[in-house]
């Protein structure tokens, strides 16, 4: 059964009822949609209401914002190129002001930048248009898996990881990461100077691999180095060819 609520000028929510939801697969989590292109926020929220999760659907940053306001959401998508304010100027405010949601942008564009300002503006993962649903939904999976841990913060070196924040720093240098780069992080730091195979690492960060290019794991390896080089704690990732990689603390 769909139901359609009332909500803030030209935002709609679609869902189940909170019984149907739980009694799916017991998710019980909040989706936040906002693309300014309503056929295409529509198709993706139905898609989410499928496999069990709450959704609303927000046509701009402002009544995003709103939204973000009033209900507690656990995860994000943005389009990137919407009127008025950008997925981007939008990520970085449900950042500051949202505390511990997932955020993954979806672009048309494939180019570098896009996706390291993407990055750098607080979002998790991205996701370049056209794509497939079952890809979307493998990476909001691999977003909510979060472990609990019962330290608030790991030491590697001379550097500090707060699991709160999900920063990291050394003396007066400290930088944010997205929640992607935090969880490939985290996983290294839990096994210092132990190479990580790279199905580890996909199976852990992304989850179902079947609809991930096993190429991101660099990527994203790439991004925490020069986050690394920033703080100068001297940890560094290194390598293992063609099995994975570890991270490693020298003296500074």
């Amino acid at each position: 059964m769909w139901r359609t609520r009332a909500l803030p000028s030209r935002a709609t929510r679609i869902g189940r009822t909170a019984r149907e939801t739980t009694a799916q697969n017991g998710l019980g989590m909040r989706v936040l949609v906002v693309d300014d292109e309503v056929e295409m926020a529509t198709l993706v929220a139905r898609g989410l209401v499928g496999e069990g999760y709450e959704v609303d659907i927000a046509s701009d940053g402002i009544r995003a914002m709103l939204l973000a306001g009033e209900q507690k959401y656990d995860l994000a998508i943005l389009d990137v190129t919407m009127p008025g304010m950008s997925g981007f100027e939008l990520c970085r405010r449900l950042r500051d002001h949202v505390r511990g949601i997932g955020i993954l942008l979806l672009t048309a564009r494939d180019a570098v930048d896009d996706r390291v300002r993407g990055l750098d503006a607080g979002a998790d993962d991205y996701l370049t248009k056209p794509f497939a649903f079952a890809e979307l939904a493998a990476r909001l999976r691999a977003l909510r898996r979060r472990e609990t841990i019962p330290t608030s913060s790991i030491q590697v070196g001379e550097l500090t990881i707060d699991l709160d924040s999900q920063r990291i720093s050394h003396a007066d240098r400290e930088t944010r990461l997205s929640r992607t780069e935090f969880d490939l992080l985290r996983l290294l730091a839990l096994q210092p100077d132990a190479v990580v195979p790279r199905a580890e690492i996909l199976d852990t960060v992304w989850g179902a691999t079947a609809y991930i290019d096993p190429n991101i794991v660099d990527q994203y390896v790439s991004y925490l180095r020069k986050k690394l080089d920033s703080v100068d704690a001297g940890v560094r990732i290194v390598t293992a060819r063609g099995v994975g990689f570890r991270l490693t603390a020298e003296p500074v």
